[in-house]
């Protein structure tokens, strides 16, 4: 069971068929006790950090999903959403973020190219994560759009690169929270494999916590 937070910004119901195709149970919800039974969430998004900050605390998602990702619950940000893990971003005003993932998002550096980032681009793999499993070992093409990039304060949280103008992170992962600038609902086969990937994982979770509570019973 796979929970997508629903906070009004973004590409939901996309994400959803996505993982419904590869064989995921998935619910587009703010409602609180549903998010804290689901053995996964996944927080989507397209638009402004500081209305999609704004929006998840007014709906009280903040501290839903910190507690959720402090249980070691599997999270996986999609595009805007990878930003709202870091501490703060700088678009069009400084705001904090969920803090899960060290470090902060500026505006990309692109060298004179266009901005936003659009289309298709190369990702290079520099370490091992769950959410590669079954893609080519030295990397493959997924659908980026974006204006700003991630700057992890700690290079250990970096799983994968690309390069627009200049190289920055777009997969990173600590512990069982997991982000990817790119759209992975948009990237074809790959992007499907890397949702499944994240369904098994979420499936995995689900299993342990299901053992665990039969055991405190």
């Amino acid at each position: 069971r796979i929970g997508i937070v629903d906070y009004g910004m973004g590409n939901r119901r996309s994400v959803q068929k996505a993982l419904e195709h590869v064989g995921a149970r998935a619910a587009i919800t703010h409602d609180h006790d549903e998010l804290r039974a689901a053995d996964a969430l996944v927080v989507p998004g397209v638009g402004a950090f500081p209305l999609a900050m704004r929006n998840l605390h007014e709906l009280g998602l903040v501290g839903l999903i910190q507690s959720r990702a402090a249980e070691r619950t599997p999270i996986l940000g999609i595009c805007l959403g990878m930003q709202l893990l870091f501490d703060r971003s700088e678009e069009l005003e400084s705001t904090d973020g969920l803090g899960l993932i060290g470090g902060e998002v500026t505006w990309l550096r692109a060298g004179g190219l266009r901005i936003p980032h659009i289309g298709w681009n190369e990702v290079s793999f520099e370490r091992t994560c769950p959410l590669l499993e079954g893609l080519p070992t030295d990397g493959c093409p997924f659908y980026h759009v974006h204006s700003l990039a991630a700057r992890p304060a700690h290079g250990a949280d970096v799983v994968a690169t690309t390069e627009y103008g200049e190289r920055f992170a777009t997969i990173v992962a600590r512990g069982s929270v997991f982000g990817v600038q790119f759209h992975p609902e948009k990237s074809a086969g790959h992007g499907l494999r890397m949702l499944e990937s994240f369904a098994r994982v979420s499936a995995d979770a689900g299993a342990l916590s299901a053992r665990a509570g039969a055991a405190r019973a």
